[in-house]
């Protein structure tokens, strides 16, 4: 179970080599003309976008590991209401990037993040405090689960756009399981909704149990919960 657990340094290995995995697929189908401006299941985004869109997200991680390491002063983060705004506006920025170039440079990026995390250490992996620009100050291993959604979960917004039948990988999944729980928190606005709750239960790989989340107008949040308070959610859930 450990190994599975990325925000344990006994997953580092793991997810590091599904990142690896997931960026070489994404790099694949990516890498022609027919492809870089085809659509994708991310919105308005073409190929072209996505990949801006990661360069853009690595670049600056560059500059946080930087400011952790120096214990340098950062701005305030930037938060997250504006976030979707902000990365659309920087990968479309991109856009006119050739592809060889903008490919290559985001190689270039990966090789250079993951000579960062690879460095990592046991302390470093859940001690060391990193500047996200929108989050503010996060343990080191926020950024590879980071880049796991970025190279995994935009792999499938890339097959997705072909119309192909695909599925999501079921380690990114896993892996990515007990990131979205806390993404979720922090993004979801409760803004007039009424106060429910549900039950989430993942049925199957090393990160398979039940989850209880309540949404109000306070937001989201969520605990770990028995199978039974599961059910009584999910049936309430169902029924509205």
């Amino acid at each position: 179970m450990s190994g599975w657990n990325a925000m344990s340094y006994d997953g580092k290995d793991t997810i590091l080599s599904v990142v690896r995995r997931e960026a070489g697929q994404l790099f694949a189908l990516a890498d022609s003309d027919s492809a870089w401006t085809a659509p994708t299941g991310a919105g308005h985004w073409e190929v072209r976008d996505l990949v801006g869109h990661i360069v853009d997200t690595t670049e600056a991680y560059f500059e946080a590991f930087d400011a952790a390491r120096s214990h340098a002063e950062t701005p305030a983060p930037y938060g997250l209401p504006g976030m979707a705004r902000r990365v659309d506006e920087r990968a479309q920025a991109l856009r006119e990037v050739p592809r060889t170039e903008l490919l290559e440079r985001l190689r270039t990026d990966l090789d250079k993040v993951m000579e960062i995390f690879d460095g990592l250490s046991a302390e470093d992996w859940t001690d060391l405090l990193v500047p996200h620009f929108y989050m503010g100050p996060l343990p080191a291993f926020f950024f590879p689960a980071f880049q796991l959604m970025d190279y995994g979960v935009h792999t499938w917004d890339v097959r997705q756009g072909t119309g192909r039948a695909h599925a999501l990988p079921g380690d990114v999944a896993d892996l990515l399981t007990p990131f979205m729980f806390v993404l979720w928190k922090y993004t979801v606005s409760g803004a007039g909704a009424r106060p429910c709750e549900i039950g989430v239960r993942i049925t199957s790989g090393p990160n398979a149990g039940e989850t209880r989340v309540s949404v109000g107008p306070d937001g989201m949040d969520y605990a770990p919960g028995d199978q039974a308070v599961a059910d009584v959610f999910l049936n309430e859930f169902f029924r509205i």
